[in-house]
């Protein structure tokens, strides 16, 4: 069967306030994906817009943002899936793809979450939960992560300080990528030191060190048909495996609070797609809105056996220089995490991994790359996996 490939990745820089409009943020990732690309606005079939709503004022931004991007009179979608919008996104572009309708596909994710305050960002987070029998009562992302940290310790004897390795790291490489929010270094001390912002409880065991931070940004995906990738681009990538998955809303309907189940089926089906296994992986991206969320898609993506995620980043393994580096961008903790753009900035990073074009932050040699995206509380989960 026909492939499909991605021929452009681009990114804006993730900060705390962008200045400017959504579709001005928009933009900055379109322009850069398009240069990458080196294709012009009329050779867009179609696009698709990815964000989460009720974080700026404009109703279907899809519209809006496709008639400043020049996008029109192209067919334009709106793909909102919480922080997995452009994951979902991609899914549907491969799909659409798939079935004849369009060549190439521009997918642009982007949020500016600087237009409300960080009480009422917390409060639309809430929203990401059932609004009728769980958030009323205050339920707030970094509690819900609280939820299974204890869970994971409790089970596995997980500590916070093996969590705080996973910050460690995320500084480590936060601190050379040009685009991410947070570029200071971060230690082990820092943790341990009540002096220190790093150590301020937020929802016990989880401290500020613990969490991503809001960001403003945007991302954009080009993807094409296999005839077009390989007639516009010296470097293709390929999408070798996709996999999706939902979950019940509600706490109460879940069985397993040591891992995400939408993790475990996502990857289990972008694996099986892709016909490769976690050992053939050779560089990652994982959803890292909280450091356990990243311990877990160690466990639920079959890097390391449920509880020994502690032992895989205890011995530096998921470093640049490890058996399977992951998030060597930073990740969400250190780059950010605004929402809609989120899983496309993840992408490009696999992206130019797979290209070799990743500067300081690039693995040695990668063929493989896969990409876990989570959406809310393990509401929604997708892998991506791409190949050169």
């Amino acid at each position: 069967m026909e492939k499909v490939g991605i021929i452009g990745v681009g990114q804006s820089s993730f900060v705390r306030g962008y200045p400017g409009s959504i579709r001005e943020l928009a933009f900055e990732g379109f322009k850069e994906a398009m240069e990458d690309a080196k294709i012009h606005t009329k050779d867009i079939g179609a696009s698709i817009i990815a964000s989460a709503p009720e974080y700026d004022k404009q109703r279907s931004p899809a519209g809006v943002i496709a008639e400043y991007l020049g996008l029109v009179p192209q067919p334009t979608f709106y793909i909102e899936s919480i922080c997995s919008s452009s994951s979902m996104a991609l899914r549907v572009a491969y799909s659409m793809i798939k079935a004849g309708l369009h060549d190439v596909i521009a997918i642009v994710g982007f949020q500016k979450m600087s237009e409300i305050s960080s009480g009422e960002s917390q409060e639309r987070m809430g929203r990401g939960a059932d609004i009728q029998w769980e958030s009323p009562f205050g339920t707030m992302m970094p509690a819900y992560y609280a939820m299974y940290a204890k869970a994971h310790m409790a089970e596995y004897g997980t500590g916070e300080e093996d969590l705080a390795k996973i910050r460690v790291k995320a500084a480590t490489y936060g601190q050379i990528n040009e685009k991410a929010v947070y570029r200071k270094p971060v230690t082990l001390e820092m943790f341990a030191d009540p002096e220190s912002t790093m150590s301020a409880t937020v929802a016990k065991p989880l401290r500020v060190g613990d969490c991503c931070a809001n960001a403003d940004g945007s991302s954009c995906i080009i993807v094409a048909s296999e005839e077009k990738a390989k007639a516009l681009c010296d470097k293709p990538v390929w999408i070798l495996g996709l996999g999706a998955a939902s979950e019940t809303v509600n706490m109460a309907g879940r069985d397993l609070l040591t891992g995400l189940k939408v993790a475990i089926e996502a990857g289990k089906q972008a694996y099986a797609m892709a016909g490769v296994t976690p050992k053939d992986i050779d560089v990652a991206e994982v959803h890292d809105c909280f450091t356990i969320a990243e311990m877990m898609a160690y466990e639920n993506l079959g890097f390391a056996k449920p509880g020994e995620g502690k032992d895989l980043i205890g011995s530096k393994e998921t470093y640049k220089e490890g058996s399977i580096p992951v998030n060597v961008d930073g990740g969400l903790l250190s780059k950010g995490h605004p929402i809609g753009a989120t899983g496309g900035s993840q992408i490009r990073t696999i992206v130019l991994q797979l290209r070799g074009e990743a500067g300081e932050m690039q693995v040695k040699d990668p063929e493989i790359g896969l990409v876990h995206n989570i959406g809310g509380v393990g509401l929604y989960g997708n892998v991506t996996i791409l190949g050169r």
